[in-house]
């Protein structure tokens, strides 16, 4: 049997995850309870009960997802004093890019988005980034070579 996938979150994602898992639940739960059954008189199913139907397998799809990170998560928690040198998941990543200084966060996958500056550990950036020092120049493999120069690394608390 395959090893199941780790989510990694901040105590903030998961209390996120949680929250949204509560909401999706309930909406099913409201929904199901619509009766939306096609005519027994019909021969055909109307369009109206093929989507409801559509949406309540989209919205299970997403409640399973949902699940499936809150069975498999580990909170993302800054290394131990001695290893804070190195980019680790929750690190706080200074980096130059053709010259430019951009900043942010590396966390897991289910709390990545770049536009507030948090990336995926399994992004290009991140995994390259991944166990290197301040002063390290990682080749990030897009299309295109990037070199990203890392300028700092700091833990911040991480909620």
């Amino acid at each position: 049997m395959a090893e199941q996938k780790k989510y990694y979150l901040t105590k903030e994602g998961l209390k996120e995850v949680k929250r949204e898992y509560k909401k999706l639940v309930a909406i099913k739960k409201a929904r199901a309870k619509e009766e939306m059954f096609p005519s027994i008189h019909s021969d055909e199913l109307t369009a109206e009960f093929l989507n409801h139907q559509e949406n309540l397998e989209l919205l299970s799809a997403k409640i399973q997802n949902l699940r499936d990170i809150l069975d498999n998560f580990k909170i993302i928690k800054p290394p131990p004093f001695s290893k804070r040198n190195t980019v680790c998941l929750g690190a706080k990543v200074r980096v130059e890019i053709k010259g430019k200084i951009n900043e942010f966060v590396i966390v897991g996958s289910v709390e990545a988005n770049p536009e507030q500056g948090k990336i995926s550990n399994e992004s290009p950036a991140g995994k390259a980034l991944l166990g290197h020092k301040v002063g390290d120049e990682v080749a990030i493999d897009l299309p295109g070579k990037l070199s990203y120069k890392i300028k700092g690394i700091r833990y911040p608390k991480l909620n």
